[in-house]
């Protein structure tokens, strides 16, 4: 499904807190700018979880999708405090947004 951009902005304000999507700007959790196609756990002076760190994942927008539906699923012991988000056209909105806010 292709979501919507601007739906997925609005969605992200529940991200905001904890993320950004601006270059060099960690919170809770690493920036998301470039996380298209980016590994995991690969921001030099952010400190992960060892669950990520060893994930040996790569953030395509499939694995963004999962991830987002339920992070402990795909990455037990993560550190990530997020129960996910369990609606696809959600998780499609809030992906089209990312892949435009995060270039």
């Amino acid at each position: 499904a292709t979501g919507d951009p601007a739906r997925g902005e609005k969605r992200f304000e529940d991200c905001a807190s904890c993320r950004s999507v601006a270059a060099g700007e960690n919170g809770v959790g690493p920036s998301l700018h470039g996380i298209i196609n980016r590994k995991a756990a690969s921001i030099d002076d952010f400190r992960y979880s060892p669950a990520m760190r060893n994930s040996g994942l790569t953030w395509t927008p499939e694995t963004i999708d999962t991830f987002i539906a339920d992070p402990q699923k795909l990455v037990p012991a993560n550190r990530m405090a997020y129960a996910g988000l369990t609606d696809a056209a959600e998780r499609a909105d809030l992906l089209a947004y990312l892949q435009q806010a995060t270039k």
